[in-house]
């Protein structure tokens, strides 16, 4: 085997110390596996497996006692030897830093840095979309599996987040909900399907299912930049093309075309705290997708702002929809999130928003039930339902008190739910099938001039509002299972 020199695991206490240590790791076994891939390429076959691993950073506790008991995270559940593998440390430097900050500071003991058992795939060497000319590759008499090692799906899977992971005997319990190669695949996921690199992606983010929100956020986002006040310094498009505070649209590439599958936009602030929007497009599949990829980044908040029909005769076009319940019939997530688990409505999350609409529409108390409803929204995997005989699912619907029909509200919140990232969903009734009334393509388009630019102000304030709240009361307990890893 060839392989970077042996490396003793080190003793820490001092978190940013731990993180230094981990990116020399990470540095290194990554440029080691991209020159030997280089010289492989230039002909220079190795004569053995060539290897490199994650690094590792673990903890050993001997005492169930900590020092703050009101944290949902930052704590290991109870004694033993507990580990993570992890990957590209100086994107997730501030994230890495906090986590093992708390683990030294609740338990009064170091944390340990050193390398893993689990090697790295030669195509988590490259990232960032680094492109690999694999002509020469294509020509050896081998395969390159024969060489060096390549994404296991055995070892990426969300048993962790799922809650269905079992320690081995004498094996060490997870520190963090994902492994280093599961977050792996996903930052090169998140680069394909949005065409941004994973560093763009902000704490807050909104997800839409109509490109009107996106021509909106764009012409906000440019705005904010040239307002002095505003907390944002850049914005990123779809290609990483950047527009910066003050530098206008000097020297910015051309757009890109076409666009990826779900595109997405940043709008930055230091230290992650701007607002991403994500367009999803139509269906509960994309919506598991992204959001699958989204989590390993470990966002504070996301949202869902987008369409819905309306099933109550009550209900006006324009109408908004807090959800506060989900009727789950997309299917999508039925094998890692059982329908039986209810995904319940998140006070911090459900307050900003009411406030938000109150704010925007200048509505409070009793008269803002005049544009908004809260209660329970249904998410179905077949957009023309209205095709099969409608009674079973209308009375379904009734039955479950739903108030609002969409194809993803219920999957974004499900995966919040499984993945502790905190969600809510605020939609706008843009049609009422089951009362006769669809949008004819005129009115639809005054109907998408008049609401959008309100509903999108809307998400941003509440997006605002969660940002200015502690996280460790964004990140409460009400997420947390029983036995939790400690990374948040």
């Amino acid at each position: 085997m060839e392989q970077p020199p042996h490396l003793a695991f080190e003793s820490f206490r001092d978190a940013a110390a731990a993180v230094e240590r981990l990116q020399q790791i990470f540095v290194r076994n990554t440029t080691f596996l991209r020159e030997r891939f280089s010289r492989l390429a230039k002909g220079d076959v190795p004569a053995a497996r060539v290897r490199a691993c994650y690094p590792q950073v673990r903890i050993t506790t001997t005492s169930h006692a900590r020092l703050d008991q009101r944290l949902s995270y930052g704590f290991v559940a109870g004694p033993g030897h507990h580990a993570t593998t992890i990957t590209r440390p100086d994107l997730f430097s501030s994230y890495l830093e906090q986590q093992l900050d708390l683990l030294i500071r609740n338990h009064d003991v170091p944390v340990e840095v050193g390398v893993s058992e689990t090697p790295i795939p030669l195509h988590f060497a490259f990232f960032d979309g680094t492109n690999v000319d694999g002509a020469a590759i294509s020509e050896l008499d081998r395969p390159l599996a024969d060489i060096f090692d390549v994404p296991d799906l055995a070892i990426m899977d969300d048993a962790i987040a799922n809650g269905t992971y079992e320690v081995p005997p004498g094996g060490l319990h997870p520190l963090a909900p994902f492994t280093a190669p599961r977050v792996d695949y996903s930052l090169q996921r998140l680069q394909h399907y949005s065409a941004t690199a994973a560093e763009h992606f902000q704490n807050y983010v909104l997800f839409t299912n109509y490109q009107f929100y996106v021509d909106e956020f764009c012409k906000t986002a440019r705005r904010l930049l040239e307002d002095e006040t505003s907390p944002y310094t850049s914005f990123v498009e779809p290609g990483n093309r950047i527009f910066r505070r003050g530098e206008g649209d000097a020297g910015v590439a051309a757009p890109l075309a076409p666009l990826p599958q779900m595109p997405a936009y940043h709008l930055k602030a230091p230290n992650g705290d701007g607002i991403t929007m994500v367009n999803i497009g139509v269906g509960p599949s994309n919506a598991k997708t992204i959001t699958d990829h989204i989590a390993v980044l470990r966002p504070h908040a996301w949202l869902m702002l987008g369409h819905c029909a309306g099933l109550r005769n009550t209900q006006k076009l324009g109408d908004y929809v807090l959800a506060h319940g989900y009727v789950r019939e997309d299917h999508v997530l039925d094998d890692d999130l059982p329908t039986w688990v209810p995904i319940p409505p998140l006070a911090e999350v459900q307050v900003a928003v009411e406030e938000a609409v109150a704010r925007v529409t200048g509505l409070e108390g009793y008269d803002l039930k005049r544009v908004m409803r809260t209660g329970t929204v249904a998410s179905i995997d077949n957009r023309n339902w209205e095709l099969r005989d409608h009674r079973e699912p209308v009375r379904r619907f009734s039955q479950s008190r739903a108030i609002a029909l969409d194809m993803e509200s219920a999957t974004i919140a499900a995966n919040g739910f499984r993945f502790r990232v905190p969600y809510g969903t605020l939609l706008c009734v843009s049609d009422k099938p089951l009362h006769g009334e669809l949008k004819l393509p005129g009115m639809a388009t005054e109907f998408y001039k008049r609401q959008v630019a309100q509903h999108l102000e809307i998400g941003l304030r509440a997006m605002e509002t969660l940002r200015a709240m502690p996280k460790e009361r964004l990140h409460s307990r009400k997420l947390r299972s029983f036995a939790e890893t400690p990374f948040q």
